[in-house]
């Protein structure tokens, strides 16, 4: 492999969707040592400036250009790969560090695919991963396909007690957990004030997942509107018709919206929920990870108890928050109050400690960068001889055999797709889109007859 470069610092992405390149290039952003800490008028910013190549796993959930330029973190390079063609391309370049921003499926094969090209050598990356949000579901699974990367970062003080909890409670090393917070909140504060000009309900493409409760809530929603026709009332979506996200939508708003008769004060929103939130004085939803972004800048916040407080709704995870309300609540002008000690455990850092969030995890790849003799081997919790009924499954999801080589039927990758490939491609991913919308609640239906 090519010998590793100092200056300036290369970072390579991979994300399998919209939200997870969020995560990854917000990350990256953050994680560059020296980067965040450099004015961008100094005479080192330029040579701090890391180079950030992006790739996207192609599936189902590749983003549109539209999605990538919403994150407002832009790539100096972007690659659209499988599996097997990023390692490919890992074996070709030298990168310092690699953010994984992936499902752990994902992780853990690209942990394995890495450790077998670096086998005999101290050089490779420093691997980065973490999860998008909130971690309410899958916590055990979910941790051990991300062990083995060199930080697994923790959005929370929270969340970084849990994960070393699991690590050694199955003798896994869990040095690699380092706190941090999400790398795309800020923005300025709410100014405050008793009025509520724009309230904005968070859309999430599967939580609730079944047309009774997403019709209750968007009826609800625009019940609000007409009960105050002197506010804004906002659905903020997260894509357009047509566009793929981390979860593919059975039910989406759009086509509930066109069946009811909403008032002029409603309307659908796109784009970057910073910006929306900059004109939001009341943010309402389920569990979506916008209520942290939404604390972090003081603004008013409601977790819907309308559908219970369940875990198949994740806002169990908001309780002790203070944010828990009914649309009735919130009809009757009702604005939550949130518990700060709360809200300091999950790493919403409302006080303005918010910049220094990254400071470990920087000081941890700078130390790592640095360490005489290179990196150790990697080394996943998961192995043939640990996992042998479990691993090799999700290594062939990426074409990988159990030692991490590709298999015999591996994408060649040798060149890029021409037109038809992409057309193929393009169509491949509408169908799949029509079946999950169209095709299968026709199915469940009939199996409920």
């Amino acid at each position: 492999m090519p010998p590793r470069t100092s200056n300036p610092l290369r970072i390579a992405v991979l994300a399998d969707s919209d939200t997870r390149w969020k995560w990854g290039a917000a990350t990256a952003a953050r994680i560059a040592p020296g980067g965040p800490a450099i004015e961008a008028g100094s005479p080192d910013a330029a040579q701090a400036a890391p180079v950030l190549d992006g790739f996207l796993l192609r599936g189902r959930a590749t983003p549109t250009p539209r999605q990538l330029a919403e994150v407002g973190v832009r790539a100096d390079s972007l690659h659209e790969v499988t599996a097997v063609e990023f390692l490919r391309a890992m074996a070709r370049e030298r990168y310092d560090v690699l953010v994984l921003a992936l499902v752990g499926g994902g992780v853990q094969a690209v942990l394995h695919g890495l450790k077998r090209i670096t086998e005999g050598t101290s050089e490779r990356p420093v691997v980065v991963t973490g999860y998008v949000g909130v971690v309410y579901e899958k916590l055990a699974d979910g941790l051990l396909l991300r062990h083995g990367a060199d930080l697994v970062l923790a959005n929370s003080r929270q969340d970084a007690e849990r994960f070393r909890a699991v690590y050694e409670g199955v003798g896994a090393d869990a040095s690699s957990v380092t706190e941090v917070a999400l790398p795309f909140l800020g923005g300025a504060a709410h100014p405050g004030g008793p009025d509520t000009r724009t309230v904005v309900f968070a859309a999430q493409p599967s939580v609730p997942e079944n047309r009774r409760d997403r019709t209750y809530l968007l009826e609800r929603l625009i019940r609000h509107a007409r009960l105050h026709p002197d506010r804004d009332v906002l659905l903020k979506l997260r894509s357009r018709p047509g566009e793929h996200t981390t979860h593919i939508e059975e039910l989406p708003y759009q086509k509930l919206a066109q069946k009811l008769d909403a008032p002029s004060n409603f309307r659908l929103v796109y784009g970057n929920m910073g910006e929306v939130l900059d004109r939001t004085d009341l943010l309402v939803t389920v569990s979506s990870t916008a209520a942290l972004e939404s604390l972090h800048r003081r603004v008013p916040t409601a977790i819907l108890t309308d559908l219970g407080i369940r875990e198949a709704l994740g806002n169990h995870h908001f309780v002790g928050s203070g944010c828990l309300a009914s649309w009735d609540q919130l009809d009757a002008g009702h604005r939550p109050t949130p518990d700060e000690d709360w809200v300091a455990r999950q790493g919403v850092a409302a006080d303005g400690s918010y910049d220094r969030a990254y400071d470990t995890a920087r000081a941890r790849i700078t130390d790592l960068l640095a360490r005489p003799g290179g990196l150790p081997p990697l080394t996943p919790y998961y192995t043939p001889a640990t996992a042998p009924g479990y691993l090799p499954g999700i290594l062939a999801r990426h074409h990988l055999a159990a030692d991490g080589s590709p298999l015999p039927n591996a994408p060649a990758g040798d060149r890029a797709p021409g037109p038809v490939r992409q057309i193929v491609r393009r169509a491949a991913r509408g169908a799949y889109r029509h079946g999950v919308q169209r095709v299968a609640p026709v199915i469940r239906r009939m199996g409920e007859l």
